[in-house]
């Protein structure tokens, strides 16, 4: 027999480790970034899209450039941990839910996906595959509460590319949450990637990046040279 190795995330303080069941990402869920994609920014339903569990890598991580792009970009991101679910939740249900919250970034092949949305193809190839959820250590609710603003960024190198405010969210983490839930069954272990503020652009080979929430964490990853 064989034995799978489930990816588990750190816990700020703690030894303990949080397994990872699902990664749920949300689309240009900032106004400034779903123009910076050529969307209109008004409170639509929310376009969902998902990663392979074993995407996460911890913070520090040192991560190949992924195969079949010539331009990975960076999406820094606030990331919700689950520690129960359920279906067609309430946003006051949904945000009980809640284990605690960690910076990520979202990397995404986007070349692919911008083949993908032309074609009116999924966006599978662009955004699930190997090391494409770096992910900082959890803080838990009972440790920052439930953040609704705070400075966010992303660094390349020193240099600042992203930065916005988590207070604006187009769908707040509970409204998010509540909707995922009329969709799916959330569950103990379940990520959400709530969406990235305006800035994003290309990763190279033997970069550094560095991002991070108010309040929240940093989480940082460098890309191996070839």
């Amino acid at each position: 027999m064989f034995t799978i190795d489930y990816p588990r995330v750190a816990v700020h303080g703690s030894d303990e480790l949080f397994p990872v069941h699902r990664i749920y990402c949300i689309g240009q869920n900032y106004a400034a970034h779903a123009r910076e994609m050529g969307s209109d920014p008004d409170r639509e339903a929310p376009v969902w899209f998902t990663k392979v569990a074993d995407a996460v890598v911890p913070s520090g991580s040192s991560i190949d450039y992924p195969a079949a792009t010539a331009n990975l970009h960076h999406e820094i991101e606030l990331v919700v941990a689950l520690s129960s679910g359920g279906r067609d939740l309430t946003a006051d249900a949904a945000r009980e839910c809640i284990f605690g919250y960690a910076a990520g970034i979202d990397l995404t092949r986007r070349d692919l996906l911008a083949a993908a949305r032309k074609a009116g193809r999924p966006w599978d190839t662009a955004k699930s595959f190997e090391q494409a959820a770096p992910l900082g250590a959890l803080h838990t609710v009972d440790d920052i509460g439930h953040p609704e603003s705070g400075e966010i960024w992303l660094d390349v190198n020193g240099t600042r590319r992203q930065t916005g405010d988590i207070a604006d969210l187009i769908w707040s983490v509970a409204d998010a949450l509540a909707q995922l839930s009329t969709l799916y069954t959330l569950a103990a272990g379940d990520l959400l990637f709530t969406g990235t503020p305006s800035g994003v652009g290309p990763l190279q080979a033997g970069d550094h990046a560095a991002g991070g929430i108010a309040g929240v964490g940093t989480v940082e990853i460098a890309i191996n040279r070839r």
